[in-house]
């Protein structure tokens, strides 16, 4: 069984700087395309960032381009997102999920994912 488990998250002011980080508890993590969701208040998941296994191709939605950067880790089996100049409407909770094959905008075709962590901004 693999585990993921986030941490990072908080509450902050808008403009704050946050990172996220997920590490996976198991051999398999060099072999998983990573990503991070978000789902706010009323709202589905929503793809935040995305990276292949090597780390070598990356993908970030367009509210949150420019502002946060997804990076992994392959030694210490951690995916990050570094998030910079937060708005309140990135308020959510943030999954990591992993799933082999390539990075997918569905969060329920990932095969592995972690119980999240909140993000709170406020204005």
């Amino acid at each position: 069984q693999v585990q993921l488990v986030e941490s990072g998250g908080g509450l902050v002011q808008a403009g704050d700087s946050l990172r996220l980080a997920c590490v996976v508890d198991g051999r398999t993590f060099s072999s998983l395309a990573m990503a991070w969701f978000r789902q706010g208040p009323g709202k589905e998941h929503e793809l935040v960032a995305g990276i292949t296994m090597s780390g070598l191709s990356t993908y970030s939605s367009d509210s949150v381009k420019g502002r946060f950067t997804i990076s992994r880790d392959n030694v210490k089996n951690t995916v990050y997102l570094q998030m910079n100049n937060l708005k309140p409407e990135d308020t959510a909770v943030y999954n990591c999920a992993g799933r082999f094959g390539a990075v997918s905008v569905k969060i329920l075709e990932y095969d592995y994912r972690g119980q999240g962590t909140q993000v709170t901004v406020s204005s």
